[in-house]
Order: structure tokens, then sequence, then C-alpha cells
């Protein structure tokens, strides 16, 4: 179970429509990063609404599967929710961990994935802020070089590093950083170099190590610290084809997030891009 819109399936709610769930764009994307090694038995993703609803839809077929086993078809050692991190945690009940954050700090260590950890997590909390930051990785830039319509933004060609330094613009005014500071803390201590007194020194000094960076290694270690505590969905949502595109740019945007999916489903299981560690932990389970 992930998140994503599902409106149009609330208004007539029906088995044909439940079935649409999972060829939404958020679930369609998911399913477009099964890796492709994995042929038979493939995990089949649903989309459920926000964060809240995505947990509360897990807990609930739990419980339903509890309350009458005998008429169960439900194997709970295989249903899974991902959600997304966020600024404010999400306090869980009657699970191992107690909120969101616990899970978070449980699953990654310093941005990468906590291999002996996973096994035992059945609602996964993306490591990025939001699904969206996947889609923004510096690894991408091939496939928005390559892709069939140019990438737009800021009515140029797409060029990540432009969204980065104008996420990093946006820090000080950044009202859900100023009331969680404490969390956001918590998420980037480990990264040198970084002032956390308050929004205005977060920003200049992820700016100043930006600009100093001396590696590529080093640049993509602020900027995955950058995508786990600024919201990442209104850039995307910026993206936008050029003006040879014929169709809607949801239709473009729908395009381009199954090019990324299938970024991913060739990826190692590498614990520095979450996902196809997700689908790796996922495989056991097939």
């Amino acid at each position: 179970m992930c998140e994503g819109d599902i409106q149009e399936i609330a208004k007539i709610p029906s088995p044909q429509s439940y079935r649409k769930m999972e060829k939404m764009p958020d679930a369609n994307f998911y399913s477009k990063c099964v890796p492709i090694w994995w042929r038979q038995y493939r995990p089949q993703f649903f989309n459920c609404g926000d964060r809240n609803d995505v947990l509360a839809t897990y807990f609930t077929l739990l419980s339903l599967h509890d309350s009458d086993r005998s008429n169960s078809y439900l194997s709970p050692e295989k249903v899974f929710a991902i959600v997304d991190l966020d600024i404010q945690s999400k306090q869980i009940d009657n699970y191992t961990f107690s909120d969101t954050e616990a899970i978070y700090h449980d699953l990654y260590f310093q941005s990468k994935v906590n291999r002996e950890n996973s096994v035992k997590h059945r609602i996964w909390i993306t490591e990025l802020i939001h699904k969206e930051a996947y889609f923004l990785l510096p690894d991408l830039q091939t496939v928005f070089d390559r892709f069939h319509t140019s990438p737009m933004y800021d009515d140029t060609s797409l060029v990540l590093h432009r969204i980065y330094l104008a996420m990093s613009d946006s820090l000080v005014n950044d009202s859900d950083i100023k009331n969680n500071l404490k969390t956001v803390r918590c998420r980037i201590d480990h990264c040198s170099g970084l002032e956390l007194l308050d929004t205005t020194t977060l920003q200049d000094s992820w700016k100043n190590q930006f600009q100093k960076a001396q590696n590529d290694e080093r640049k993509d270690e602020l900027i995955f610290i950058l995508l786990t505590i600024c919201k990442a969905k209104s850039y995307w949502y910026q993206i936008r084809p050029s003006d040879h595109w014929n169709y809607s740019h949801d239709v473009f945007r729908d395009q381009l997030l199954l090019e990324i999916g299938s970024f991913y489903s060739k990826q190692d299981a590498d614990v520095r891009l979450h996902i196809p560690c997700f689908f790796n932990l996922l495989y056991r389970f097939a």
C-alpha cells in the first residue's frame, strides 16, 4: 500500500474501481520500479490516499484478518505499507515502533538503508521527505536529458542543480522546518559542516558547503540532506514539457515518471538509493 490520490475511486466505489488503484500514477510508479530480474509473483501496489489513510488501511486489513482468520485469504507477512517521511512525525499505535520518526531512525543510518534492521519492518518510511524527492536525485539527470520531450524548469531545460539551489533558498522561510527544528537536527546532524542553530544558519552553511564541495560524493551527501528536509512536491510539479508537447502536463509527468521507475528497476540493491533495497527486501516474501 502506498500514498496516492483516490478521489476518483472514492466517488463510485466498486470492485472494478478498486482494481484500477494499482494502475494509478503513484502505484504505477512503484510497479515500474520492480527490478527487471523479478519475473514471477511480482508485488502489487495500491493507492490508499495520504499517509494517514495508508497507515489506517494497513492496520484495518490486519484487524479484519485477525477477526476471522478462517475466512481470510490475507497473508499478513506479505502486506507492506510505504509512506512519506514528511517533517512532522505521525504516531502509530499497536506497532513495534511508536511513530514514523522512530521507524525512520531504525531503518536508515546516515541517509543509507540499514540492511540488518530493514528485515523487521512492514511499514517503510521514505528516507527522503517525499516520494517526489526520489524523482529529483542527481542520478536521474541522464534520464531527463534523454527523455523524448525535453523537461523544462523555470523556462529552461531541466538541470537538477538549479532545483537544489532553489530548494536551499527556501530553507530560511520554511515554517515546517522552523517548527520542527529538533527533528531536523536529529536527521541531519551526521553531515559535517552544517550549522543547525536556526533556518538561517542551516541555509547559509548548506550553500557554503555545497559551493566548496570538492567532489560528487560530497555534493551527493549534501543533496540527500536537502531532500530529507525540504519539501519536494512543489518542485516536481514545476517540471513541465516544452512548448512542442501536445498533451496535458499531467500526462507528460506520468510518462516521465515511468521512465524514472524504469531507471530504478535496473539498479542494484544500493543502500544509497533506498528504493532498490526496498524491493530486495520484498523479494524475500515472494
